[in-house]
């Protein structure tokens, strides 16, 4: 059963303990919050909201980079009773119009208003810090943990994303389990470039923070270099990063210099068994991975005090709990999965589509244990059936990353008339390497040595880069549009 209690009594209860403790450093201006500077500015930006029309239950898209300006804003919404509406900052005027009709969201806090032309009756304000004076007698931090908190987006690459509400209690068990597995303290800090409208940066990244009264550096992008700078001067003890990042940190030639953090955190989507090793090689210590959604926030981590090894996404939190159907399928329940999703309107009755009849969340994960921990071996929908066999494109990818040709790789199914769908291979290169016919034979001849017949592909594409989402996850459909681009003789 989810707590009553909401999350924003937490962070004040944590704030007012420790005033002078900063919580916040925005790494772009150098300004930082102190706890106490975090309460009055969060109250004053809930006192602007309220004096723009937003009141108590209201959805409000929030639209911005990562910045202090953002995290005040979310938190000031929270404070008011709002319901956060987190929206990609890449989002088109189309795509925002469909968020808009589900999460009945009329406002929203963004720096882009041409984005929001298709609202039906919208008001954009920019964000800002306190400032003007504003009436601040209204009533704050009335809310409970069964009072709605957000309303995410699926961030899937196909069809039209669902909205997925959170509550105040799903987001205080979520974090305070992330703060007792990865053992979170006031004395962390945590560097971040992850985008703020999405779980991984705005719930993990920022909302864990504020819940282990630790501190947050914050970045309004990513860069490798200005990370590892950020990380040197602030005396980061965290790194939470996508694959992607973490590459570009490998490519940089400074991954080394991280070898101070306590941990290093990659999620959001799977990370390469050589990435795992490049990491563990560099740092001296092997990064943590952990598995979640945006209808359950994090469920599993491998452990920190334990052995964690590549391929694996660890153990259930504290709280949570995980089986593996018959069918393969992933399946959860705890205090942070969500009750079911928003389709239409925000007032409609949640649809709980993914749950079993014993209320358990259906992931759409494939997984299976590996002793104690969860391996996954890729997404239902992503599953390919070539002759009437099932092959799972994680499998052939890992395979395919062996190789020092191949920096990245993608398998997905084309269709095929005799077999149903054929593997298809799109592989990006490593700078100096060529796709010719030794390296085409050897390709071949890695997969023959390690996977069954009806894996191997049928075809190898090379391209520049793969297509992935903000988060890192590959866009299977744009690479099955694609084709083939470069066939096997």
């Amino acid at each position: 059963m989810v707590s009553n209690v909401g999350i924003v009594d937490r962070w004040r209860a944590l704030w007012a303990a420790a005033p002078e403790a900063v919580v916040l450093v925005d790494q772009a201006t150098g300004r930082d919050w102190r706890a106490g500077e975090l309460e009055s500015a969060t109250a004053w930006g809930a006192a602007y909201l309220h004096s723009l029309g937003i009141r108590s239950g209201a959805s409000v898209i929030l639209s911005a980079a990562p910045s202090d300006a953002t995290a005040l804003a979310f938190i000031g919404l929270l404070r008011l009773g709002a319901v956060v509406v987190p929206v990609n900052t890449a989002a088109t005027p189309r795509e925002i119009a469909h968020i808009s009709g589900v999460s009945g969201a009329t406002h929203a806090l963004s720096d882009e208003p041409e984005r929001f032309t298709q609202m039906p009756s919208h008001s954009v304000t920019p964000l800002t810090v306190p400032g003007e004076a504003v009436d601040t007698s209204i009533e704050l931090d009335r809310t409970v943990g069964t009072d709605r908190a957000l309303i995410c987006f699926t961030s899937g690459t196909t069809g039209a994303p669902k909205g997925a509400p959170l509550t105040h209690g799903n987001l205080l068990a979520g974090t305070t389990a992330l703060v007792e597995c990865w053992q979170w303290s006031a004395d962390d800090v945590l560097v971040s470039a992850l985008p703020m409208f999405h779980v991984h940066g705005l719930l993990v990244a920022l909302a864990g923070t504020l819940t282990a009264g630790a501190t947050i550096v914050v970045h309004h992008k990513f860069d490798a270099n200005r990370l590892v700078d950020s990380a040197l001067t602030h005396h980061a003890t965290l790194v939470f990063g996508v694959p992607t990042m973490w590459a570009r940190l490998a490519d940089s030639g400074r991954l080394f210099e991280l070898a101070h953090l306590r941990l290093a955190v990659s999620g959001s989507a799977p990370l390469a068994p050589t990435l795992f090793t490049t990491i563990h090689s560099a740092t001296l210590s092997a990064p943590v991975e952990r598995y979640g959604m945006t209808e359950t926030m994090i469920l599993a981590s491998t452990p920190v005090g334990g052995i964690r090894r590549a391929g694996t996404v660890g153990r259930p939190l504290p709280g949570m709990s995980i089986r593996i159907a018959d069918d393969g399928v992933v399946e959860v329940r705890g205090e942070s999965v969500f009750g079911g999703y928003l389709t239409s309107a925000p007032t409609d009755p949640l649809l709980r589509s993914g749950f079993t009849d014993d209320g358990w969340f259906r992931t759409g994960d494939i997984g299976e244990w590996d002793g104690d921990d969860l391996r996954l071996v890729g997404r239902a929908s992503e599953l390919i059936i070539t002759g009437g066999y099932n092959v799972y494109p994680r499998e052939v990818e890992d395979v395919l990353r062996t190789d020092v040709a191949i920096a990245d790789a993608a398998v997905v199914g084309l269709a095929d008339d005799t077999w149903g769908e054929t593997v298809a291979a799109f592989v990006v290169l490593e700078s100096e390497a060529v796709a010719d016919a030794e390296t085409l034979e050897r390709w071949e001849s890695l997969c023959s040595e390690q996977l069954a017949p009806y894996k191997r592909p049928r075809s190898f594409s090379v391209i520049d880069e793969l297509p992935r989402n903000a988060m890192g996850k590959v866009k299977r459909d744009d690479l099955r549009a694609r084709g083939v681009v470069r066939s096997e003789s």
